[in-house]
């Protein structure tokens, strides 16, 4: 069963990891899908995703963090496909360290990249959207709704997107779009891949369901919020972490 056939889907940060796991699941169920990725060294595997989907897919090189950019992004997505169904805030970075190593670029990168590509890419997106509806899915993280000792920077960046994403929620609900957040947990990724076992294990003590979540994980509740199945649903973080936040 295609949840989302027809739909027209943009997803930052789509060349890897939770991004390129949308881009999948989006496109098996029906979507085309525009995705961005930011670096020249990820442009080969973009384009590699992309042509792999076909015409379901297309990538963009674009940076989420930077405004004009953002707009240019979007102008360029309506300009091929004609309008922007959903809209996935997935670009994010981390720059880890303790509160007083901290550097002021270190915290800048992550708000930047983190929470200001939110406001960049929602921004310029309602405008399409307000001609016929859509759902703006934000990604956050459960150390947003809990914190974390050497994250000061990525946990502002997440809570910052729970409140951002009511207050969309609240604003444009009547115009027919819908916003809401995912929080994901420990997931498996290239940047998990490099944890020490000891490491992994103190993650899966915390998790009730014992395993690390997956990419499929955090898409599937992408589909589910993005389809007719979530329609009564806006303003919330839905997280999906194995109940590591119970």
């Amino acid at each position: 069963m295609q949840l989302l056939e027809g739909k027209i889907a943009l997803i930052t940060g789509g060349s890897r990891g939770i991004g390129e796991a949308i881009v999948r699941k989006f496109a098996a169920h029906g979507a085309t899908v525009a995705f961005t990725y930011v670096s020249e060294g990820s442009a080969a595997r973009a384009q590699q995703l992309a042509a792999e989907l076909g015409n379901n897919a297309k990538a963009y090189r674009s940076d989420a963090g930077d405004y004009a950019q953002a707009e240019a992004l979007i102008n360029e997505v309506v300009k091929d496909f004609g309008r922007i169904d959903v809209l996935i805030n997935n670009a994010g970075i981390t720059r880890d360290t303790l509160m007083l190593r901290m550097s002021e670029q270190q915290w800048d990168e992550v708000i930047q990249t983190n929470l200001k590509s939110v406001f960049n890419l929602t921004k310029h997106a309602l405008k399409p959207m307000l001609r016929s509806g859509g759902c703006i899915i934000n990604m956050s993280s459960v150390v947003g709704v809990f914190g974390q000792a050497g994250q000061a920077n990525y946990a502002a960046s997440k809570a910052g997107i729970h409140g951002f994403t009511k207050s969309i929620a609240k604003e444009y609900g009547t115009r027919g779009v819908r916003c809401n957040a995912i929080a994901p947990g420990f997931i498996a990724t290239e940047m998990t891949a490099v944890l020490d076992e000891k490491t992994k294990e103190g993650y899966l003590s915390a998790i009730p369901l014992k395993r690390l979540g997956s990419g499929d994980d955090v898409a599937n509740a992408c589909v589910f919020l993005a389809s007719e199945m979530g329609g009564y649903i806006t303003g919330q973080v839905l997280s999906v972490c194995g109940g590591l936040n119970v």
